[in-house]
Order: C-alpha cells, then structure tokens, then sequence
C-alpha cells in the first residue's frame, strides 16, 4: 500500500479545495489560486478539513500514479499557504546579479550581460550583490525557473564559480600540477 497515498491532506483554515470532474483540482489560499489537472483514475474526496486520494485497484500503474497525485495536491496546499522558494548564489570574480523591475540582469564573464525576465507567477528577489531567491505558489515553476537561471553559467569543480543552489555542495577537483 501506499504509504504516501494513504495519507490524508489537511486543509489549514482559509483554504479551499475544489474538485471538477475529471479530477481538475482548484486550490485557493491567502496566497493565490492553483488548478491542475490531475490522473482521472484517481478518486480525489474532500471531507470536511481534509483531502483524501484514493485508487480503484492495485496495479503497477495505479500505485505509482496515488503517490504522485497526492503529493502534487499537497505541494498546491502548501504553496498557497506558504508558498515556494529557491536560493541561488552567484560565485566567482567580477560575476554579478542584478534586478530591475521584472529583469534580472548577469554578468556571468560573458561579452554580453545575460537578460531573464521573470514568468508569471515568479518573481526574483535579490539578497545583496550574489544571491538570488525565487518565489512563487507553484513549486514546479519556482524549480524550473531557479534550473534555468542556473544553466546559464553551471558551478566548475576546479574553482567552484558559477551559479550553484545554496544547499548544493560542489565536487571540488585539484587542478593540474606541474612536472618536476
């Protein structure tokens, strides 16, 4: 049985959960409003303070799919309640951030400053001169865009410069050592 599956959801106070058939789930919290649509095989119920998933039998199929829908209806709950965020910090010599209105400008030893404009839902905040946080509702959102920003300049191993997760920690190497 599923573990996670199992588990029931609670809906804090000042949240509302809405289930549309084909199991199109609204969520509305003080924060904002997500819908998703999710498996139709799944059975989404909302009793009372609470969401419960359940699946009609046990295949593979449907074991794997009962995790996955819960979770993603609890990552709703939680992002309109407290929302998502991502730190990134910016490493190396003469490699900065910077932010106007919905631009976020860097200067990552490119010839030419690289430009992202914030998606909806996203916005990115700048903590001194080389960290960036990114909010939002949506977790997937906040993931894929803090992912993007990274791809623009990936942390090396020898010198550890370039836009790393603050909770990730990079594989240093030791350089080359000349001949004697």
């Amino acid at each position: 049985m599923s573990r996670i599956g199992r588990m029931p959801i609670a809906i804090p106070a000042g949240v509302t959960v809405d289930v549309a058939e084909n199991n199109k789930v609204t969520v509305k919290g003080p924060k904002g409003t997500l819908e998703r649509v999710l498996p139709s095989e799944m059975e989404i119920k909302v009793e009372g303070d609470r969401v419960i998933v359940s699946r009609p039998n046990d295949l593979k199929k449907m074991k794997s799919l009962h995790g996955l829908t819960r979770t993603l209806i609890n990552n709703m709950v939680v992002g309109v309640t407290e929302g998502y965020e991502k730190k990134l910090e910016v490493n190396g010599v003469g490699y900065r951030a910077s932010k106007s209105g919905k631009t976020l400008t860097l200067n990552l030893g490119y010839s030419h400053p690289v430009e992202m404009t914030d998606p909806e839902g996203i916005e990115t905040v700048m903590d001194g001169q080389n960290i960036i946080i990114v909010k939002g509702i949506d977790k997937e959102k906040v993931g894929q865009f803090a992912a993007e920003i990274r791809d623009k300049r990936r942390p090396e191993p020898y010198k550890g410069k370039g836009i790393k997760y603050a909770d990730e920690t990079i594989r240093r190497k030791v350089g080359k050592t000349g001949k004697k």
